[in-house]
């Protein structure tokens, strides 16, 4: 009795997902770097904005007393809403659900009031004008790296506020 051991060879498959990310040609793998990069950034984003607003969550309980929905003797406000806010920060432009109060004022210590820009992204800008990039240049730059434009007059309101620190430093010597 003759025993054979046959192996089909067949052609290997190629495999495509919907979004274009990976392809498989046998036991290859390849992997398209721009989506994989641009998924990761909408990752992060959305993991800086949820945290940003259960830090905002967190500090609207403290100041009223009780957690949503909690009838206690000790609540000093109620939550009334919330309005939304746009900060750009150095993960993109995030929207921020800012809780509102009725019989207090909600200060929150997450973000300053009014501030649309995150710290390291004005001091990325600033530098960027010190490096000799325009002002125009700069609003494209912007928006390429954090998903928002500032306008020529806020790069030059940010160097000129700058600008007087970099004054005031030197007239105290």
């Amino acid at each position: 009795m003759v025993v054979s051991h046959r192996y089909d060879f067949q052609r290997p498959s190629i495999k495509r997902t919907e979004e274009g990310i990976a392809t498989m040609s046998g036991n290859i793998v390849s992997v398209d770097e721009e989506s994989l990069k641009s998924d990761l950034r909408e990752l992060v984003r959305k993991t800086v904005q949820e945290t940003l607003n259960a830090l905002l969550d967190e500090e609207a309980d403290e100041m009223v007393g009780a957690e949503r929905y909690e009838r206690t003797a000790g609540r000093e406000a109620y939550r009334s809403g919330h309005y939304k806010r746009k900060l750009v920060t150095t993960s993109g432009e995030v929207v921020l659900d800012v809780p509102k109060l009725r019989g207090a004022t909600f200060q929150t210590t997450v973000i300053e009031r009014y501030r649309r820009r995150e710290t390291s992204v004005e001091e990325a800008i600033i530098e960027m004008y010190l490096a000799g990039v325009s002002t125009r240049r700069i609003e494209d730059v912007s928006e390429i790296l954090w998903g928002a434009g500032v306008s020529a007059g806020t790069v030059s309101n940010l160097n000129e506020k700058a600008f007087e620190s970099v004054v005031c430093f030197v007239k105290r010597i």
